[in-house]
């Protein structure tokens, strides 16, 4: 059995272990910042097939105990390097330490590089070539206190690029956080959903295709493809089984605005490469005006907050009439904001429901929900307080 490490965005760690035992991995088992699990190449390849939450699939190949430079370099040199993959396949070395006593990351980073490529001379007296921006291959190497681990990347570009992206505003959400998101306020392809300040689309474009059960790397490549061991028929059988159309079901009710028209033309543009365009309905509208597409359903934004876009000044006058607008359109609907700035229930004079921990990259975040009802906009049952995914 072949271990494997998944990272994904802080918070939804819990969710990525539920995802991942679907998909066939073994003995999946939480750690901070992603999920361990074991199996075979299938549980690989169906992983970075269909994993919406995951950031990569990185396979372990060696953790051992270091103290210096040259414990690293030996282990990395006890690796057969040339049995994984061609030397002609270029190459990236990627050093994340945390708590490491070595000052030097960049410096352990050539030592590996040193060490990849000695393996590759004394079998066939060739050496990789280095490629920082498209590589072949990737080694990455994770340093805490006294262990380390050396691991292949079989992903290759990160999985929340699915492919669809071909136009980006400032700051967008990554898609594995955006799918969790929606995951975590429950959202089912039967409730409406509406995302009122839509910027590119990525919240539109991830429900849509969770509705539609596309697999998210149906249209990519993989690093895996470029290792001695790819599997090219298990993986035709795969992508065959992932590309049958699915039934048809009752219609789609997804409603994306923004008032930016240029937010609105590459949600659009992002729509129709990722070939769900015909479920989304858009309109440019600004949130503040914003009516309630149906009686009820989800709402689920990424208000702008200081990290993003706008000074504290603007957000805190902006906050309360979001509440307003929320309060008065939005009877019966369950609301979902996703923000860095955690001023925003006091400003935007709501009480919420759930307050779910979440990072987006290092930024420390907060998705709120508030339960909008009718008259009132009372704290619904459950109460405060900070809520972890473990206890959902």
């Amino acid at each position: 059995m072949l271990s494997f490490f998944a990272p994904c965005p802080r918070g939804l760690e819990a969710l990525l272990s539920a995802e991942l035992a679907s998909l066939g991995a073994l003995e999946a088992r939480v750690v901070p910042g992603g999920v361990l699990f074991g199996g075979g190449w299938g549980a690989c390849y169906r992983a970075n097939l269909w994993s919406r939450l995951a950031s990569r699939i990185l396979w372990k190949l060696e953790e051992f105990d270091y103290k210096s430079e040259q414990d690293i370099y030996d282990a990395a040199h006890r690796i057969d390097w040339p049995r994984l993959f061609d030397v002609r396949c270029t190459l990236k070395v990627a050093v994340v330490g945390q708590k490491s006593p070595l000052k030097s990351l960049g410096f352990i980073t050539l030592k590996i590089k040193d060490a990849i490529c000695d393996r590759f001379r004394e079998a066939s007296g060739l050496r990789p070539n280095v490629e920082r921006a498209e590589p072949d291959v990737r080694v990455h190497a994770f340093l805490g206190a006294t262990r380390a681990m050396l691991y292949l990347d079989t992903s290759g570009e990160p999985l929340f690029k699915r492919g669809w992206r071909v136009e980006e505003l400032a700051a967008p959400l990554r898609e594995n956080l955006a799918a969790g998101i929606l995951i975590l306020a429950g959202w089912t392809a039967e409730q409406p959903l509406l995302d009122p300040m839509c910027g590119g689309g990525t919240f539109l474009v991830e429900a849509a295709a969770m509705a539609r059960k596309r697999a998210p790397g149906l249209k990519r490549l993989f690093g895996f493809e470029k290792l001695r061991d790819y599997d090219k028929t298990l993986w035709s059988r795969l992508l065959k089984e992932a590309a049958q159309p699915l039934a048809a079901s009752a219609p789609l009710e997804i409603f994306g605005s923004d008032a930016d028209a240029r937010a609105l033309s590459a949600t659009r543009r992002n729509l129709a490469a990722a070939g769900v365009e015909r479920w989304v309905k858009l309109e440019r509208i600004d949130v503040l005006e914003r009516q309630a597409p149906a009686a009820s359903g989800v709402l689920i934004a990424n208000p702008p907050y200081g990290e993003r876009m706008g000074s504290e000044e603007e957000l805190a006058k902006m906050y309360p009439l979001l509440g307003d607008t929320l309060k008065k359109n939005f009877s019966g609907w369950n609301c979902f904001l996703f923000t860095g700035d955690l001023r925003l229930p006091k400003l935007i004079r709501l009480e919420p429901s759930r307050r779910i921990p979440l990072f987006n990259g290092a930024i420390e975040c907060r998705l709120y929900q508030f339960e909008i009802v009718a008259g009132s906009h009372r704290r619904a049952r459950g109460g405060r307080g900070e809520e972890t995914l473990s206890t959902k």
